[in-house]
């Protein structure tokens, strides 16, 4: 995987972690729901690099 993807994958994550907490702070519903989205979405990205690296060896 490469750093630049991995990294990209990695502040999605952060991002939608602090979406999802914030939403659960504040009673958000719709918040928190956008957070586990972003965070679903960065952990397929993650998946997909690792599956593209493993193809590569």
């Amino acid at each position: 995987m490469s750093r630049k993807e991995k990294a990209k994958g990695k502040a999605e994550e952060i991002k939608g972690m602090a979406k999802e907490r914030a939403g659960e702070v504040t009673g958000n519903e719709s918040l928190q729901a956008r957070g586990k989205a972003e965070k679903a979405k960065a952990n397929l990205r993650q998946a997909k690099e690792k599956a593209k690296d493993a193809f590569k060896k």
